[in-house]
Parts: C-alpha cells; structure tokens; sequence
C-alpha cells in the first residue's frame, strides 16, 4: 500500500504494529463465535508484515480448537505456511495476504 499512499511513511511507527496485531486478534477471537460450524472466515490484509499474516493465523489457530486452515489452491502469490502472501510488485500488485479458515462441527 506504501506505493499508493506513500503517506504512511510518516503516519506510522513500528510501535503501531503490536497494536494492530493485539487489535487484528481481538477482531478474531470476537467474531469466531458468531461463525456457525462449517463456516468460512476469510482473512485479508494489505500487509506483508507476518506478524500480521501468518503469526498472527498460527497464533488464532492454536487458541481455536474447532479453527482449521483451507489451503488456497491458486496460482498468485506463494504459499505462506497458513495463507497466500503476495509480494509488492506481484503481477502489478501491492502486498496482500489472504487465508480461509473453516470452523469445524463441535
């Protein structure tokens, strides 16, 4: 998104971050109880950051018992542990994440 808005350079500090991160798992872990079993949560960011992409899926998936991830079966981007990451510049993209999650039955 620093291509489009090179704004951010000066609105935001590394500090930010682990706010984003505690706010992105608050947002969550509220709204997984509202997801019915068999249920898809998608999961996107304009970030490459992994503290907001996969560390933050792998952190969701070990606190949720019922979570499983659901590969992405594509051809953009790459594979990112849990996840597609894509890079700046990808196919005259800016930097994206996006994982499904599938709730299991109890």
């Amino acid at each position: 998104m620093i291509r489009r808005h090179p704004d951010i350079k000066l609105l935001r500090r590394t500090e930010d971050i682990a706010q984003l991160v505690t706010l992105q798992a608050t947002i969550l872990d509220a709204m997984w109880p509202l997801l019915k079993p068999g249920g898809m949560l998608v999961y996107a960011t304009c970030s490459v950051l992994p503290q907001e992409n996969t560390l933050q899926l792998q952190g969701f998936l070990e606190r949720m018992p019922q979570a499983r991830e659901r590969p992405i079966e594509a051809t953009w981007g790459i594979a990112a542990g849990v996840g597609r990451q894509i890079l700046p510049g990808e196919d005259g993209m800016d930097g994206f994440y996006y994982a499904c999650i599938e709730k299991l039955s109890a």
